[in-house]
């Protein structure tokens, strides 16, 4: 079995350095990081598992998770991603305390944050975009609970990681979708979930930004929220429909895309739209097959989930904060052919 000794000559490395590495400590640069992992990789270093087991177990660590997202079937990969992380983190006596919330009500967040915060050495959240969420994990951080925002982020605040995709990055990728499948002239309506949430905005700041710049054909007409239900999805489309009939290009930034769609189907039967919605939920699959949506962007859930919890778990063991403030997921464009 191959050794740190072993690692810290083949790469040059001092064994403190490799050490810190290996078991997440930080304080190392990028390039030596990358350096001590590639020969680790190539040698086939096993971490002790055992003694590291050991060394959790002399504390009690609890991860709490707290998600908005009863309601939404995206967040079930996410919530997958967090159990897969629990049962590998089962050796070191870690806690994995998972609640979910329906909805973007803030003064109900910030509840389940306080009574999550008492007993928790880590909080993981996707959170509400509002000034007393952002109070509250600075109060958490204040008392020592390491918090970390997953699938959507958060500003002005103490937490310590984001796990997620680059929402704005997502927006431009919709835009230029939309684009080819128009060529270049549409009358657009967006349907998002939240105005509160800043991934959302950041969604549409990215339509918006290659709208502008490379689309002076494209009509800008409504935007409205689904607040990541398919029935809030359905009344929102229908009036947006209704109050903007020439529409012919939606562009769906969250959830709320069943219902949306078939508001399309009830109000405009046989007209056929181009859309463009994030996310490979079942039900978006059978809109693709149906011909409703034409693309769909996926952001990597399972990894969220999975990447938050044992971001925490690291810091948490190594005592220091992740090395990046950011964790960042791939954009994936989905057509039919390759669902």
């Amino acid at each position: 079995m191959a050794t740190i000794k072993q690692i810290s000559e083949l790469s040059g490395v001092s064994r403190g350095t490799v050490d810190r590495v290996l078991n997440g400590r930080g304080h190392v640069s990028p390039e030596k990081e990358r350096l001590v992992r590639s020969i680790a990789e190539q040698v086939g270093y096993t971490p002790n598992r055992a003694g590291k087991a050991l060394a959790a177990r002399k504390k009690s660590y609890s991860i709490c998770v707290l998600l908005a997202s009863e309601g939404n079937p995206f967040f079930s990969e996410v919530i997958r991603g967090v159990r897969e992380a629990e049962r590998e983190l089962h050796d070191y006596g870690v806690k994995v305390v998972l609640r979910t919330l329906k909805g973007y009500d803030v003064s109900a967040q910030v509840s389940a944050m306080e009574e999550l915060g008492k007993d928790a050495s880590a909080l993981i959240l996707n959170p509400i975009n509002d000034p007393a969420v952002a109070e509250k994990i600075n109060a958490l951080s204040d008392r020592g609970v390491q918090v970390y925002t997953v699938n959507t982020d958060i500003g002005d605040c103490r937490r310590l990681c984001y796990v997620g995709s680059d929402y704005f990055e997502g927006g431009r990728i919709a835009c230029g979708m939309l684009g080819l499948l128009t060529g270049g002239v549409a009358n657009v309506g967006i349907l998002t979930g939240s105005v509160h949430i800043l991934g959302h905005k950041q969604r549409i700041d990215g339509f918006l930004d290659v709208m502008y710049s490379k689309y002076p054909r494209f009509r800008f007409l409504s935007i409205m929220e689904t607040e990541d239900d398919d029935m809030i999805g359905f009344e929102s489309t229908r009036k947006m429909l209704t109050d903007f009939p020439e529409i012919d290009t939606i562009f769906l930034a969250a959830a709320g895309v069943y219902g949306a769609c078939r508001a399309v189907q009830s109000f405009l039967p046989g007209r056929k739209l181009h859309i463009v919605s994030f996310d490979h939920i079942p039900q978006t699959g059978e809109l693709m097959q149906a011909g409703l949506i034409h693309a769909t962007i996926c952001q990597q859930p399972f990894a969220q989930g999975y990447e938050a919890v044992k971001l925490a778990f690291n810091s948490l063991m190594s005592g220091a904060p992740p090395q990046e403030q950011q964790y960042i997921v791939k954009n994936e464009i989905r057509i039919l052919e390759n669902l």
